[in-house]
């Protein structure tokens, strides 16, 4: 069963080159003509923080926020975009320099579940049901911190939160192991989905995998999405490249490792990924040194790049592949995907 696939990416994605290191070196690009630029670039979908829909939305009332969101969805339409999904970004506030939903202050909690239910809002008026939660700030620099039994709970009781408040959205977890915090406490895809099962509707809960995040645990990203497609929990990708456990690069889709790329598409379409209107997300970052006017290329390369993979990958023979693996003659297949891929 083949996948069908759309494409999507955040206007975090176009950015001004800033890092922990050094200052911005291109200019910023505003949002409008952001999204100009995604059917240009063939995407469709576009991928959302709450503070991305609607700036500055601390100072805002509710109705404000669902006001400025509606105004926003009509710009969406306009352009013949789609929102994806909405996810809380939090870990910029004070108030969650210790984590939100995990963090030791009731009312720095609380501030997070009520921002949350706001991203709620912003999502149902841009006419998506998935909201996104990377847990950024969700663990711990020091062990002693915090208990991780009670914390666990936390982000349980976050998560029934989530689907009390609105019984059509559906919770995405996108788990990383480690960066801004040196240990989190949904570090997996697995621990994810585990998550689910502490709500009282597990069917709403699913996930969200990073290709530099599965990385950073040391596990084979294709395979952390076999095991999301067998539990009919992958419901969105994010897909990049990364060199190696170091901080989260987000690369263009296979820069580092096109044979582990080809896994990841293959894994996908195999599954029938896209088919319940799953969209494939690139979360990539242009390079820094990349010069003002050639800054768009990571998201077009990684878009062709994963489309150049899907032709090999449908151009393999599954009946020879199937021979030699029932011949057990690993070493004759290992060519002939290496050889398939070095003609494409």
């Amino acid at each position: 069963m083949q996948g069908t696939f759309r494409f999507s990416f955040g206007p975090w994605n176009i950015h001004e080159g800033a890092d922990p290191f050094g200052p911005e070196v291109r200019s910023s690009i505003p949002f409008n003509e952001k999204l100009a630029l995604y059917k240009k670039l063939g995407f469709d979908g576009v991928q959302f923080h709450d503070d991305d829909a609607v700036p500055a939305m601390n100072d805002l009332t509710p109705a404000q926020i669902i006001a400025e969101a509606e105004a926003l969805k009509k710009t969406l339409d306009d352009h013949g975009l789609t929102a994806e999904f909405v996810a809380p970004r939090m870990w910029f506030d004070p108030r969650t320099i210790d984590g939100g939903y995990t963090n030791n202050c009731a009312k720095c909690r609380q501030y997070a579940l009520d921002r949350t239910k706001r991203t709620v809002d912003i999502a149902k008026a841009l006419g998506t049901e998935n909201i996104v939660l990377w847990l950024a700030r969700e663990g711990t620099y020091i062990r002693e911190a915090k208990d991780p039994v009670l914390a666990t709970e936390r982000i349980g009781e976050a998560l029934q939160t989530i689907l009390d408040y609105d019984k059509d959205v559906r919770v995405m977890i996108e788990s990383k192991p480690n960066e801004p915090m040196d240990h989190t406490y949904i570090p997996t895809i697995g621990h994810a989905i585990a998550m689910g099962l502490m709500t009282s509707d597990p069917s709403r809960v699913g996930c969200l995998i990073e290709t530099a995040h599965a990385l950073l645990a040391n596990l084979s990203p294709s395979d952390e999405m076999g095991f999301a497609l067998a539990h009919k929990k992958l419901w969105s990708v994010h897909l990049n490249d990364q060199n190696g456990l170091k901080f989260d690069q987000d690369l263009t889709f296979g820069a580092v490792d096109p044979r582990r790329a080809l896994n990841q598409v293959r894994v996908l379409d195999q599954h029938g990924f896209g088919n319940n209107g799953e969209w494939v997300g690139l979360d990539v970052k242009v390079m820094r040194t990349q010069k003002s006017g050639a800054d768009l290329k990571h998201l077009a390369y990684s878009r062709k790049i994963f489309l150049r993979l899907l032709e090999i990958s449908r151009s393999l023979n599954d009946d020879m592949i199937a021979q030699l693996v029932a011949e057990r003659d690993y070493e004759e297949l290992n060519w002939y995907i290496l050889d398939a891929m070095l003609k494409g």
